[in-house]
């Protein structure tokens, strides 16, 4: 059996988190270890996560804070470089705002799919996906940028960052996505990478909801944003990959462990 790392990024989400645990009991199987990763939260997150962990002895689960304010793309780092560090196979993510679904990815888990691919990205916008309490105007601007994203990669992209993955941690081994952003576009730029690296990837519809999470994404600026990077990558695609995308540098991202069943 393969050695799966799953991860859970963490950041304000006491009153979902604990949904989020729950969902896992019945998939403990597929998992060698279970990371949650707290990036500051303000709120009892933390506190919920240890004490659900104390009741459940039977979850393989860290409890990890970040040392430095990461952003979300940052605890991915510190999530890649533990599953290199630990000699995990795979990784898969699952965002802790229980706005997606682990249900999503049993057939791939079950039927070992993901062995056939670098990565398998969740897509909220390929057929078969449910979309709950969604804003029309961010499936609107999502669907636009997917257009834009499969035009100019001249492969079909139906998502450009959801919060459910899996990655091949052999993938990951060179850490070419250091110098990515540390912010929500992250996962953009991975995109781009996936095609830059010629990595094989595929996508998977997802069950996706928007109830009472506190959102992060300012959508106008982000949209420019994220249209300004694509015409630099189109524009010339070396350069642009391998230049430093972060706005605030890190030399190492660490975190500390603060709980574990392990």
């Amino acid at each position: 059996m393969e050695k799966i790392l799953l991860f859970i990024p963490c950041y304000n989400c006491e009153n979902q988190i604990l949904k989020v645990l729950e969902s896992l009991i019945e998939y403990k199987q597929f998992f060698s270890e279970i990371i949650t990763i707290d990036n500051g939260s303000k709120d009892n997150t933390v506190n919920n996560i240890i004490n659900w962990a104390q009741t459940h002895k039977e979850i393989p689960l860290k409890v990890l804070k970040n040392k430095n304010n990461y952003n979300l793309g940052g605890s991915h780092k510190v999530a890649f470089d533990y599953a290199i560090n630990n000699n995990f196979e795979y990784v898969v993510i699952l965002h802790g705002d229980n706005q997606g679904d682990i249900n999503d990815i049993k057939q791939l888990l079950e039927e070992k799919t993901y062995k056939n691919y670098d990565c398998c990205l969740g897509a909220r916008f390929k057929k078969g996906s449910r979309l709950i309490n969604y804003s029309k105007i961010r499936i609107i601007g999502n669907i636009v940028f997917n257009i834009m994203f499969s035009v100019f990669l001249f492969k079909k992209i139906y998502d450009l960052g959801a919060g459910l993955n899996i990655y091949s941690t052999k993938m990951l081994q060179d850490k070419f996505y250091y110098k990515f952003p540390d912010a929500l576009t992250f996962n953009y730029i991975m995109v781009m990478a996936l095609d830059y690296y010629k990595h094989k990837y595929m996508f998977f519809p997802l069950s996706w909801k928007e109830d009472g999470q506190v959102s992060n994404v300012k959508v106008t600026s982000q949209a420019i944003d994220l249209f300004t990077k694509l015409m630099k990558y189109i524009f010339n695609k070396k350069r642009f990959i391998m230049s430093e995308l972060r706005t605030q540098q890190f030399e190492k991202y660490e975190s500390e462990c603060i709980y574990s069943n392990i």
